[in-house]
């Protein structure tokens, strides 16, 4: 079976932010920068949307990545008390085991407000709206990444049914789906019938009839 990237490819805009991204279910939280937040989050977990608490998030565009560096040392000098352990489900490779914070999201936060409004920065106080921003501006790209991937899976089932990569091909349409969902948007508006079709009926639908979750 042909090799499929695991989501749409979203391109960078080449400027550079500071987030502050709380865990949904713990008082933990991830300070950082990057040039293209999008990928950075989805490195940290596959599912970010649902393991962070995008409404309590926090992303500056700080312009420039030494303005960001800046931006996230201050941060860093400011909370020396409360570091914390990476969450086991942060893979080794995202490099994404430092500058984690517990119990430091109120003073954090409050900070980097006070930044963005000092040095006058855009500020994303909120990452929802973010991120259903962002994925709008790439909605287009959706359209055919989601047909190859239904059209390869419909492929494989036909002649290569215990194909493993067909696992991951699913798993990466259902995860793409779930993260346009979690930013408000409509997904059966941006995708082909058929594409739509396998996401109400498709064999993933009997795993979840069987376990209550995708």
């Amino acid at each position: 079976m042909t090799e499929e990237v695991p989501y749409p490819r979203f391109a960078t805009r080449g400027r550079a932010f500071v987030y502050v991204v709380p865990c949904r279910d713990e008082d933990l939280l991830k300070l950082g920068f990057s040039r293209d937040p999008f990928t950075r989050f989805s490195t940290l977990h596959r599912r970010f949307y649902e393991f962070f608490d995008l409404d309590r998030g926090l992303l500056v565009d700080a312009e420039r990545v030494a303005a960001a560096r800046r931006i996230e040392r201050r941060l860093i000098e400011a909370f020396p008390d409360y570091h914390a352990t990476a969450p086991l489900v942060v893979p080794a490779t995202a490099g994404g085991h430092t500058e984690w914070y517990r119990g430091a999201h109120v003073g954090i936060a409050a900070a980097l407000r006070r930044i963005a409004q000092d040095e006058a920065l855009r500020l994303h106080d909120g990452l929802r709206p973010w991120l259903h921003e962002h994925l709008m501006a790439r909605a287009d790209l959706l359209h055919d990444w989601s047909l190859r991937i239904v059209d390869t899976l419909d492929w494989a089932r036909n002649n290569a049914p215990d194909d493993p990569g067909t696992d991951r091909l699913r798993r990466a349409l259902l995860d793409t789906w779930a993260m346009f969902e979690a930013a408000g948007i409509d997904v059966h508006a941006l995708v082909p019938a058929s594409v739509a079709h396998w996401y109400e009926h498709g064999e993933h639908r009997r795993l979840f009839d069987a376990s209550g979750s995708l």
